[in-house]
């Protein structure tokens, strides 16, 4: 079972892949959800040379990095051995 770990935002390097798929209008609608007390599931993240690298939940960062908090509950993942 994977465990809910609070990271640190700045921490967390989005790929360039993750980057264009950000949505400013999905934004909105998480912050607005957030501001009413509406809690997200958390982000999944992997290690990757020394950082934390997004896999999944681009638009929650952004939102939670909008209002401004400064950590954020991530599922820490496996990357896949080939």
């Amino acid at each position: 079972m994977l465990k809910v770990i609070a990271v640190k935002i700045e921490d967390i390097y989005i790929p360039t892949a993750r980057r264009n798929e950000l949505d400013q209008s999905k934004v909105d609608e998480i912050v607005e959800r957030m501001l009413n007390g509406d809690e997200e599931k958390p982000i999944k993240v992997r290690k990757g040379k020394g950082r934390l690298v997004l896999i999944q939940g681009v638009h929650r960062l952004e939102a939670s990095r909008a209002v401004g908090e400064s950590e954020i509950g991530a599922y820490i993942i496996q990357a896949p051995k080939f």
